[in-house]
């Protein structure tokens, strides 16, 4: 697989016959309009057998293998090149496919009122063959211990048709916003816990949960050892029905890290725990914070390097947006929060205003500027096809368990090509 990033003057049928691929292949892997211009910046995946590297200035075969993580008989076999031969710079090289790892992936899906839309439901079908897990966010906890469950409609004949496990969020959301007080609640007292896990239990079992997966936010920093023993309590008993067990994580670099978001989250303790780990690696960048990448590469790097310490990495999930923000300027603490925008609606964009999209290396994250009708100047972060498989060469570089993503609904049909290009997608 290709990932060609379109330069000034390019076409669609230019493109195309630089690689040998019909304009409509192409087209319809990234799901474009044939007859739409190019955006200068905007990258294109080209579904090829492998894929081609242009050296750079003062790049050697060695440090060309080592960057692409290929082993470097193999490229100089390919092409045809003699150890320590000169490169010169923009030569092409073959680079073959690459062996695919397994992993596993998670997709949540967050219905809004008392029904899916027909489009959610449509987004879900779409990346089913892609998932290990499918996740309904969510099922709240009430302060009695029973559950307030989403809408689930044909969510659990989807995930049939494809293989895919149902996970089982369970939340303390109250009034839209994780609650210590109800954490607190839950944690603490022996009768509403013993009602929750029974209630979990039975609500599994009735629409088919095979995951349990506790995304429990916000916890008062003193109920830390209170939320390690519910979770003792917890895998015992969902491991009694054969069932697993997972937790969200907010994402820490060091145990002594302390904050409301935080504190109570033991990664040790729950990579002991759970079967799995799913770490919310993004919202760097977010609504109501100044513009930034939302997932820069660094940032998850420490993360997920950290998360390592403490547990292996076959129990951690890396958490991955499917969406960037708009932010419009200058950016006030506290003013208008930033629109989420899926990579297909910032492509839309950057074409409408004739905007030039830009890569930011260090934050591996594309992002353009432009100005509105009002006169108001925007900035623009969201993913592309280059963001996505820096991350996914993060993940095989750190042997991951998986990925998981926030949220279906957004429409990213590069990310998938490449998923697949990348790793063998498990089905338990």
């Amino acid at each position: 697989m290709q990932i060609h990033v379109v330069q000034k003057g390019q076409t669609l049928y230019r493109i195309s016959q630089a690689y040998g691929v019909t304009v409509d292949t192409i087209a319809a892997a990234n799901e474009i309009d044939p007859n739409q211009s190019l955006v200068i910046g905007q990258a294109l995946v080209i579904p090829i057998v492998g894929s081609y590297y242009w050296v750079q200035p003062g790049e050697s075969l060695y440090l060309i293998a080592r960057k692409l993580g290929v082993d470097l008989q193999t490229l100089m076999d390919v092409n045809r090149l003699r150890p320590n031969q000169p490169l010169s710079v923009g030569l092409r090289l073959y680079i073959p496919p690459f062996p695919r790892p397994s992993a596993e992936v998670n997709a949540y899906i967050e219905p809004r009122g008392t029904s899916i839309s027909p489009a959610l439901i449509e987004s879900a079908r779409d990346a089913a063959p892609h998932l290990t897990y499918l996740a309904p966010f969510s099922f709240r906890i009430n302060r009695d211990g029973t559950l307030q469950a989403p809408p689930l409609d044909d969510l659990g004949s989807v995930a049939a048709q494809h293989g895919v496990t149902l996970m089982m969020v369970v939340t303390n959301l109250e009034q839209d916003q994780f609650s210590a007080e109800l954490g607190h609640i839950f944690l603490t007292n022996e009768t509403v816990q013993n009602r929750l896990l029974e209630t979990i239990i039975s609500t599994a079992k009735q629409y088919g949960f095979r995951d349990i997966h506790f995304d429990i936010e916000h916890l008062y920093p003193g109920d830390r050892e209170a939320y390690n023993r519910f979770l003792r309590k917890a895998a015992g008993r969902i491991h009694q029905e054969g069932y697993l067990i997972s937790t969200a994580l907010a994402p820490k670099t060091s145990a002594a890290q302390t904050g409301e978001w935080y504190t109570a989250h033991d990664y040790k303790a729950h990579g002991e725990i759970v079967d799995f780990v799913i770490i919310m690696t993004y919202e760097w960048g977010y609504s109501g914070g100044p513009p930034m990448a939302v997932s820069p590469i660094g940032p998850v790097r420490r993360v997920l390097e950290y998360a390592l310490t403490e547990m292996p990495a076959s129990k951690i999930m890396m958490g991955q947006n499917l969406y960037g923000y708009d932010w419009t300027l200058p950016y006030v603490k506290g003013g208008p929060f930033a629109k989420a925008v899926s990579p297909q609606a910032a492509i839309a964009l950057a074409r409408r205003w004739n905007a030039q999209i830009l890569y930011d290396y260090t934050a591996q994250a594309p992002h353009f500027n432009y100005w509105d009708d009002a006169g108001k100047e925007h900035t623009v972060w969201f993913e592309d096809a280059r963001s996505i498989q820096a991350k996914f060469r993060l993940m095989k570089e750190l042997g991951l368990r998986g990925i998981s993503y926030w949220k279906l609904g957004l429409s990213f049909p590069q990310n998938w090509l490449l998923l697949e290009d990348n790793f063998n997608v498990v089905k338990r």
